[in-house]
């Protein structure tokens, strides 16, 4: 699959005219192609983006795009030209890029929401895995949501077999299926231990979204969960989170393996 990244956003240099201009940077994954392009304010729009995304070469089957405010218009385009469109944060060649331009990528993010009531798991605990045995449990069952990118395999991270890889393990009973077609639908990207009063587990979703999955006040829990982010260090951010009925061990409803950014 041939994937580029793409930013369209107003530029952070001025000429001496001090008109604004918006500049679109194109790459790969590997750096291998760069492309960069600069239009007045008063041509940013998907007609001229669809040009450029021409210019370019033979065209990629998706863009990825991790700025909100990029991803309206170059959806536009790549409608026009037939290319799927991928809202993700994962755009580290391209993020790369533009740290070495001095662009700005930090994105400005809401304070977390509540998860709905109406999705509330039954019970959650903290847990480990193995690195070397993930593969091998979740890999070949017949679970219905199951997202393991290639990125986050432990062995594409070289970690050793025996790392203990942390994660979330949420009992939603009944509601266990609409909770993980839920998570699915936010598309997540990382799950992190807030320390506050309560403190709690946020999960970081979609390009901007944050979620608050759920709350405590226990120190023993506190403890436990110092710990989760501790190992989380040791595993290169790679954790995991997995949805199921009860604690029987029998049925899956959801598992993803995440990664801090």
């Amino acid at each position: 699959m041939k994937i580029w990244q793409a930013d369209f956003y107003r530029s952070p240099q001025q000429d001496a005219s001090t008109k604004v201009f918006w500049d679109l940077l194109i790459c790969d994954p590997n750096l291998d192609l760069k492309y960069e392009a600069s239009c007045p304010q008063s041509q940013a729009n998907s007609t001229w983006l669809a040009s450029q995304i021409q210019e370019v070469g033979e065209k990629p089957d998706v863009i990825q795009v991790f700025r909100p405010q990029s991803l309206s218009l170059i959806e536009q385009a790549g409608n026009n030209l037939g290319i799927k469109v991928e809202p993700t944060r994962r755009t580290t060649a391209l993020k790369k890029w533009l740290q070495e331009k001095q662009y700005p990528i930090a994105l400005d993010k809401p304070p977390p929401m509540p998860l709905p009531e109406n999705l509330w798991g039954q019970e959650w605990r903290l847990a480990t895995l193995p690195a070397g045995d993930i593969v091998d449990i979740f890999g070949d069952r017949p679970i219905p949501i199951l997202d393991m990118p290639d990125y986050c395999l432990p062995i594409n991270l070289g970690l050793a077999s025996t790392v203990k890889i942390p994660g979330i393990v949420i009992y939603g009973g009944r509601q266990s299926m609409r909770l993980a077609r839920w998570f699915q639908e936010v598309r997540p990207v990382e799950i992190n231990y807030i320390a506050g009063a309560p403190d709690g587990f946020v999960l970081e979703a979609g390009l901007i979204d944050r979620w608050v999955v759920v709350t405590f006040e226990d120190k023993e829990v506190a403890a436990a969960a110092q710990n989760y982010q501790q190992r989380k260090q040791e595993s290169k951010g790679l954790h995991f989170l997995l949805i199921q009925p009860d604690d029987s061990g029998m049925t899956y409803s959801g598992f993803w393996l995440l990664r801090d950014e």
